[in-house]
């Protein structure tokens, strides 16, 4: 935990009453199940802004929601504590560490078995809280029951969960964790930022915005006889760029919200969709067609840059991000993609900070020092150069996104080797258009390929001889993140691939205890990046395939498998009615119920009759960590 997250902490708890405002109200209470077993309920409203933690988090993070028992009799726990809500995966920068919260309300519950036809429970929940600027101290939530359980209860069947398709109630009974797992987070804002400073840098070398640069700075240096000015003038434009962009971002966060974007990395329809709108802004990269925004737009933008003041140089800004959209709307486009699919609800924010940072930095520098306009590279055929190339490279990540969708559906269209293949292909090609062997329409007149042509073909052509040996199931471990699992490889695999033995739980449990052996739960998405980073990175080692080959059942439960169930079934969530439809549906309610998660990806040992051997265990692709979690 940081310095500043103790200190407001401990600010919080030393503040008076008056001041210390407690952003979520809970309201206990107790309900009788079965004529055994009753049900303690703490019902969380969250006020907009704040978030509560989930249950089972790591050390060194944010208070986690448990129950505390200070007296008990004729009774015991049923399982752990577990929740009803949506609950949201997101890395968080204070903890460094990816963390798991609700916003608006969530339901905790603890099932109490009752041995004893007179019980007394008392404890505690405890649970903690955030907004985006301070957090609470350790809340707790007090309660005391005594009584007896009824034989006229409301059965279990209340929440709908055992018309489920293959539901068990003891095989699905959640568990009770001894350790808390590995967690290791991921990417991050930092990440993205510097993803959207990347694209920026190449949004600056497109024939749409390089050639503005040095008109616009000489514009600012002519409309003011002081130089002091005419910079002021350009770091108020930078500023006004940054704006524009971000105001985008922004927009794309309140549009769809955190857990919308949380839930499109696994949303077969969205990757389509994503697919699509790559491959359209890669033939505008290639010249087909260029991708504007209405003209009016501009011309109306245009009439008023002109005026005096802040408000005509920040429509200067909103002019160059209208007209430039025909080579930096690709981009955006990729970018915004990329991280709508982090999950993180400032990821839209960050991604367009970076982004627009990188595009306002030449005109406040070229404002300050005009004598080096004079050494920028002269616009011309690079320029076309840097676009195609742009393409090449959105066509690629294109199928990364058809690919989810493929596996999502089963039309089996694109199996692991023809991906390859198609890179593959794709790299050839780009290598054979920068040494100036191919072609299109709108290019430039041919010239002699110059040395960072070549420097850029031979790096097209050396990886493309890098994909090879992927056709015949090397692990190409660099880019195992965007490819197909191994699952998928028509040709033989070699190697030491793991490939699961069951897609389906309860058969596996059945093999389980046909052979004694444990069963080892990966809870994964076609659309999964971590989960594929695990599989290429971790269990293509020797010493782990062989264990999981030896001594597992492996059963792999896709939450994003939109194959359809027989029977549609509603289950109570967060105070909503949620339908399973769908295999994938089922699964991801089974993590829930069972394990208390709902982050792919996510490993746990369980024995044939469902109880809980080992884990948790989710991203960490050290190959050590994943042998001691096996042992």
């Amino acid at each position: 935990m940081s310095l500043i997250t103790i200190f407001l902490t401990a600010l919080l708890a030393a503040s008076p009453a008056g001041l210390q405002e407690n952003r979520i109200k809970a309201v206990h209470s107790i309900e009788n199940v079965s004529q055994d077993t009753v049900r303690l309920l703490f019902d969380l409203s969250i006020s907009k802004g704040w978030h509560v933690y989930s249950t089972g988090l790591s050390d060194g993070g944010p208070t986690p929601a448990a129950i505390r028992f200070d007296s008990i009799s004729g009774a015991r726990p049923a399982g752990s504590l577990y929740f009803d809500g949506k609950e949201t995966a997101a890395y968080d920068a204070t903890f460094d560490m990816e963390v798991r919260y609700f916003e608006n309300r969530v339901r905790f519950i603890q099932n109490m078995l009752v041995t004893d036809p007179d019980y007394h429970i008392e404890g505690a929940l405890e649970y903690g809280a955030c907004n985006d600027e301070s957090c609470l101290p350790p809340q707790h939530v007090d309660f005391k029951h005594d009584g007896k359980a009824s034989a006229t209860a409301a059965p279990t069947a209340a929440t709908g969960i055992e018309a489920v398709e293959g539901y068990d109630a003891s095989t699905w009974a959640p568990v009770t964790y001894s350790d808390k797992g590995s967690v290791v987070a991921g990417r991050g804002l930092a990440g993205l930022f510097l993803t959207g400073f990347l694209g920026g840098l190449l949004a600056l070398l497109t024939p749409c915005v390089w050639p503005i640069i040095p008109m616009t700075v000489s514009f600012f240096l002519k409309r003011s006889q002081k130089r002091g000015r005419a910079v002021k003038d350009a770091v108020l434009y930078g500023i006004s760029i940054i704006t524009v962009y971000v105001a985008l971002g922004l927009a794309i966060t309140l549009l769809f919200g955190a857990s919308a974007l949380n839930s499109l990395a696994t949303n077969a329809t969205v990757n389509i969709l994503f697919f699509l709108i790559l491959v359209l802004f890669a033939l505008s990269f290639f010249g087909l067609f260029e991708i504007t925004l209405p003209s009016g737009w501009s011309t109306g933008t245009d009439s008023k840059a002109g005026k005096a003041g802040f408000g005509g140089i920040f429509f200067m800004a909103l002019t160059l991000t209208i007209v430039s959209f025909s080579c930096t709307g690709p981009i955006i486009g990729f970018l915004l993609v990329d991280a709508a699919q982090s999950g993180h609800i400032l990821a839209p924010t960050v991604g367009m900070l970076g982004f627009s940072t990188a595009m306002a930095i030449p005109f406040a520098i070229f404002a300050m020092f005009p004598g080096w306009l004079g050494s920028l590279p002269k616009s011309g055929g690079w320029m076309d150069k840097v676009k195609v190339t742009l393409g090449f490279i959105e066509l690629a990540f294109s199928l990364k996104f058809l690919s989810v969708a493929d596996m999502a559906y089963g039309w089996g269209i694109l199996p692991r080797d023809l991906f390859v293949l198609l890179w593959i292909i794709m790299a050839i090609l780009l290598g054979l258009y920068l040494i100036g062997v191919l072609h299109f329409r709108k290019d430039s007149p041919r010239t002699k390929p110059g040395p960072l042509s070549v420097i850029a073909a031979a790096a097209a052509f050396m990886f493309a001889i890098w994909l090879v040996p992927g056709l015949w199931g090397a692990p190409l471990k660099a880019v195992s993140a965007f490819t197909p699992p191994m699952s998928t490889q028509l040709f033989s695999t070699g190697g030491n691939s793991v490939e699961a033995q069951f897609t389906d739980y309860d058969m596996a449990l059945r093999e389980s205890e046909r052979t004694g052996k444990p069963v080892l739960v990966d809870f994964t998405g076609y659309g999964c990046v971590n989960c594929r980073k695990m599989e290429a990175a971790v269990w293509t080692d020797a010493r782990v395939s062989d264990r999981i080959c030896n001594d597992y059942i492996l059963v792999s439960l896709y939450v994003d498998d939109k194959t359809a169930l027989k029977e549609t079934v509603t289950v109570r969530e967060n105070g909503t009615d949620v339908k399973i439809r769908t295999v994938g549906d089922k699964w991801s309610l089974l993590q829930r119920h069972k394990f208390g998660a709902n982050a792919q990806p996510f490993y746990v040992i369980v024995r044939s009759d469902g109880s809980l051997a080992g884990g948790p265990y989710t991203f960490d692709p050290d190959v050590e960590s994943f042998l001691r979690f096996l042992k």
